[in-house]
């Protein structure tokens, strides 16, 4: 099967090495496991990490994509959910070959059916994203448990990438939290008012000004998608005692120290931990995967694609690597067709 990776880590996105088109053995279905017949994936900021940290063992490739959505070849003996024939959509596990691949095994338990509206293309863009989006908002901060008795506010940090984009829908939809987005640039802004925040303010300026100037004293939640130990002194200035930040990011170093007088809570989110670990929870995200078809079918979420490239291949993988790591991307980015 055709299938796109790289065996020597840490190379600019530049080099014709970094990425390369290869061919693999297909893989066979056991135990929980779905074949699927890829038909579109989307690109996320952790492929290149990967990409730059994990140098595979010799003779060996590494094969990324953690977003993929395609038609169900084989199943294994234990699966009950899926049959040959379905589409599904699915973010898969960071400890097993990733999707960039014509054929991909993932678990059962954390994939869902397909959205039937929508075309696989936009479908993959939403995977990944969502499970981050939804484990941030109802299984971190648990904002469903909120007094409605006070005023909830959620600043998100970087809200025009993928998840942002996508927790500014689910939390506006489905939440009472008055948000506000953090953006810098006129598209990026205009994207995030669009995705359903109510207030954008810019993050390279200082908070608290911007903040008043809408009338807003303080925050309850802070979600940081990017770059949040820049901005650990203005986390805590604005967020109410006894607030809570949630983030997903990598900080080189994160004191938690000024936490402590408001007593704030810290919550760390990898949409992966529940498959890394086998959790005992590992089945919610085929739950919350479901349940992220029917809003997207319902109209109340839509899909963020933003780019769609034709044909996955290395070399418009590499294209699409370079604009993740330019870090100015709205939305997601899709490659669909082998």
């Amino acid at each position: 099967m055709k299938a796109i990776g790289y065996h020597q880590s840490a190379l600019p996105i530049d080099d014709p090495q970094a990425l390369v088109d290869l061919t693999l053995p297909e893989p066979v279905a056991q135990g929980h496991d779905i074949l699927v017949e890829v038909h579109a994936v989307s690109v996320n900021p952790v492929d290149t990490k990967i990409r730059h940290r994990q140098q595979p063992e010799d003779g060996q490739a590494r094969v990324l994509g953690w977003d993929a959505s395609g038609v169900v070849r084989a199943v294994g003996e234990r699966v009950t959910r899926f049959k040959a024939g379905d589409r599904v959509w699915y973010a898969g596990a960071i400890n097993r070959p990733g999707s960039n691949a014509e054929l991909h095994l993932v678990d059962e338990r954390i994939a869902g059916p397909m959205p039937a509206s929508l075309d696989f293309a936009s479908a993959a863009a939403l995977p990944l994203t969502s499970l981050t989006a939804w484990e941030l908002l109802f299984d971190r901060l648990k904002v469903q448990h909120a007094d409605p008795a006070q005023e909830n506010r959620l600043l998100v940090i970087g809200a025009a990438g993928g998840v942002g984009s996508i927790l500014l829908q689910l939390a506006r939809h489905l939440t009472g939290l008055t948000l506000i987005a953090t953006a810098s640039r006129p598209e990026t802004r205009d994207w995030a008012l669009a995705q359903g925040a109510h207030h954008v303010i810019d993050h390279h300026q200082p908070w608290r000004a911007q903040l008043a100037a809408q009338g807003i004293s303080d925050v309850t939640h802070v979600i940081g998608l990017n770059h949040t130990d820049s901005y650990i002194t203005q986390i805590v200035d604005v967020l109410r005692a006894e607030g809570q930040l949630a983030l997903i990011d990598d900080p080189e170093h994160f004191d938690i120290r000024p936490f402590k007088s408001k007593s704030l809570s810290i919550h760390w989110e990898l949409m992966f931990t529940r498959s890394l670990y086998d959790t005992s929870t590992l089945a919610r995200q085929h739950d919350i995967l479901r349940r992220m078809a029917a809003l997207v079918d319902q109209g109340v979420v839509r899909s963020t694609v933003t780019r769609s490239i034709r044909g996955i291949n290395a070399a418009n993988l590499r294209d699409a690597h370079a604009r993740i790591e330019a870090g100015t991307t709205r939305g997601k980015i899709v490659l669909e067709g082998f």
